[in-house]
């Protein structure tokens, strides 16, 4: 059996996920270790992440490890890995899928429609605001940063009425008591790979892949490839207003997926089936850029966009 080093962010969900593959691997009979790196999107904690810019704010720094051999696999949100990977790295395996719905925690509100006239809803997410203004034009937005217990904690305290959320990263740390309300992907349509993990190794490193096959789920690696083909089409990092949420139906990928201005006055919504994923994203990215998603996506990336100040 291996010896195997993973690396990782440090924040409490992403050592619960570097601890989940770790366990699987030991069961296998595995020697495993996890590193803990710091990435770039780590140490920026005072600026809204639509404001950051840079394209793997949180993987960059694990990749560096992963290219000088000094850990063997990373384990990734799938939604913060860049679609566009470098040929020294590939994605050797794609968990099965946690509900990669949003959710809204509050302490006193069960809904969005249920939350009072110019509530504070906090989200540092361009395609949340853009979702929750397009739903809602009344509420205030105001940025969120910081670690799931931080949010949380904030939330408690009083600063905003409401914040959002992905239900699959409360669901793994087991903490889901103020999650009020699933936001259907009809009403919030997620980010591109959420509630899956990405498990990235030296492309060409054919042991560490063996070891892993295990881990790879058809269905998961299906929905993730057809939506990650969207965002690339697109032109999307994790941070821009762009939404893709697709599923296995009868043995045929359904995708839906929009793109909206962050101000919500326009949002630009498309489905199809198909059975090619990257076939299939790729031309629902062109009948949203062709409907307009390219005169929203080059005002966001001209950076003309205005971010809610932190309250």
């Amino acid at each position: 059996m291996a010896s195997l080093r993973i690396g990782s962010r440090g924040s409490q969900l992403a050592l619960w996920q570097a601890n989940h593959i770790a366990a699987l691997l030991r069961e296998q009979g595995h020697e495993v270790v996890i590193e803990v790196i710091k990435t770039t999107g780590d140490k920026i904690l005072d600026v809204a992440l639509s404001k950051v810019g840079t394209k793997g704010m949180f993987t960059k720094e694990i990749e560096e490890a992963l290219a000088e051999s000094r850990v063997d696999l990373a384990v990734h949100s799938l939604k913060d890995l860049p679609t566009e990977l470098s040929p020294e790295f590939e994605i050797a395996a794609i968990t099965k899928r946690e509900n990669p719905c949003d959710v809204l925690c509050s302490q006193e509100y069960k809904s969005i429609e249920e939350l009072p006239k110019n509530a504070r809803v906090g989200t540092s997410s361009l395609r949340r605001q853009a979702q929750l203004k397009a739903i809602r034009p009344d509420l205030e937005i105001h940025p969120l940063r910081g670690n799931v217990d931080t949010r949380l904690r904030k939330l408690a305290q009083g600063e905003y009425d409401a914040i959002i959320l992905a239900a699959a990263g409360l669901h793994r740390l087991g903490k889901t008591e103020l999650v009020q309300q699933v936001i259907p992907a009809t009403l919030m349509c997620p980010a591109a790979g959420q509630g899956a993990l990405g498990i990235e190794i030296r492309n060409g490193d054919s042991a560490t892949r063996k070891h892993l096959e295990f881990l790879d789920d058809p269905d998961a690696r299906l929905s993730t490839t057809c939506e990650r083909a969207l965002l690339n089409k697109l032109g999307g990092g994790c941070q821009v207003p762009i939404g893709a949420s697709a599923e296995v139906r009868n043995g045929r990928i359904h995708l839906e997926a929009i793109v909206a201005h962050p101000d919500g006055s326009k949002l630009l919504r498309e489905s199809r089936d198909g059975d090619d994923p990257v076939k299939l994203g790729n031309q629902v990215g062109e009948a949203l850029l062709r409907r307009g998603g390219d005169t929203i996506l080059e005002e966001v990336y001209g950076q003309g966009i205005a971010v809610p100040q932190q309250p």
